[in-house]
C-alpha cells in the first residue's frame, strides 16, 4: 500500500512510464559498470535525492519502503564477510582486507540498482507498468498473471482489514490467549477467501471462453517523446559517471 500510496502522488505521476523505465535501467547499467564503491555510493546518492527531490517522493516513506531492501543486503554481506568454522570451539573469521573491497563494491552496486528499482516503482503505478510492458510485447499470459496478483492483493488486504476490525471490536485480541485464537480464525477465513476467489476468477474465465487478454484503459501522459529524451540525457550521464570513474 505504501508503494502505491507513493506511485500515485509523486509529482511524476502523468510523465511518461517509458522515461522512467529507461532512466531506472541506466540507472542499474551505471551501477554495474562502477568500478569503486565510492563511485556507486555517488550513483545511488543521485538516484536517491533524484527520487525524493524531482519526484516528491517524501523521504520517510522512501526509508520505510527501502528498509526491507536494506535489511537483507546487510545480511547478506556480513555473510560474505564473516565465515564460520569449528575447531573444538566456534571460530569467527574475517575476510581479507582484498576481499573486504570487492565485498564492499558488490554492496555498492547492490545499493546502486535498488535505488534504481525504488526510482521506477515509488514513481510509476502498477498499471502503467503493465502498459509500458505490453507496449514491448511482453507475453499476454504474464500480464494477466500480474494483473490478476495485483488485483488479489488488494483484495486480500482489505479482506484482512475488515476481519480484524471485526475481532478488535469483540475484544479478540485482549490476551495473548485470544490474540492466538483470532489469528488462527483469521487465517482460515483468508484461506478460504483465496480458494473461494479463485473458483470464482476460474469460472469468469470459462464464461468468456478464456478468450483474450484482461485490458484497462491507459493513461495519458504529457509530451512522453520529451520526457524518455530528458531521461536518455540523465542515464547517459549516470553511465558516464560510472565509466569516468568519479570520486576515485
Amino acid at each position: 500500500m505504501l508503494i502505491e500510496q507513493c506511485a500515485y502522488s509523486n509529482r511524476w505521476r502523468r510523465v511518461s512510464p517509458a522515461a522512467k523505465g529507461l532512466f531506472s535501467a541506466c540507472g542499474i547499467v551505471a551501477a554495474f559498470l562502477a568500478s569503486t564503491p565510492r563511485t556507486t555510493i555517488i550513483l545511488t546518492g543521485l538516484v536517491t535525492m533524484i527520487t525524493v527531490l524531482g519526484a516528491g517522493v517524501p523521504l520517510r516513506r522512501y526509508l520505510k519502503v527501502a528498509l526491507p531492501e536494506l535489511l537483507f543486503l546487510i545480511i547478506a554481506v556480513t555473510t560474505l564477510m564473516v565465515s564460520v568454522g569449528w575447531n573444538g570451539h566456534v571460530r569467527f573469521h574475517l575476510a581479507e582486507q582484498t576481499e573486504l573491497d570487492h565485498i564492499a563494491l558488490v554492496c555498492g552496486r547492490s545499493l546502486g540498482s535498488i535505488a534504481a528499482l525504488l526510482f521506477f516503482c515509488l514513481s510509476t503505478p502498477m498499471t502503467d507498468i503493465i502498459a509500458l510492458l505490453r507496449w514491448l510485447r511482453f507475453p499476454e499470459v504474464f500480464l494477466d498473471i500480474m494483473t490478476l496478483g495485483y488485483r488479489t492483493v488488494f483484495v486480500f488486504i482489505e479482506v484482512i482489514h475488515d476481519t480484524t476490525t471485526a475481532q478488535m471490536a469483540r475484544l479478540g485480541y485482549g490476551t495473548p490467549r485470544l490474540a492466538m485464537r483470532s489469528l488462527g480464525i483469521l487465517t482460515a477465513n483468508l484461506t478460504m477467501q483465496v480458494w473461494q476467489r479463485s473458483t470464482d476468477l476460474h469460472q469468469a474465465a470459462l464464461a468468456r471462453n478464456n478468450d483474450g487478454s484482461l485490458k484497462f484503459l491507459e493513461s495519458e501522459f504529457h509530451h512522453p517523446v520529451r520526457s524518455v529524451c530528458v531521461a536518455a540525457i540523465g542515464g547517459c550521464m549516470l553511465i558516464a559517471l560510472a565509466l569516468t570513474g568519479v570520486g576515485q
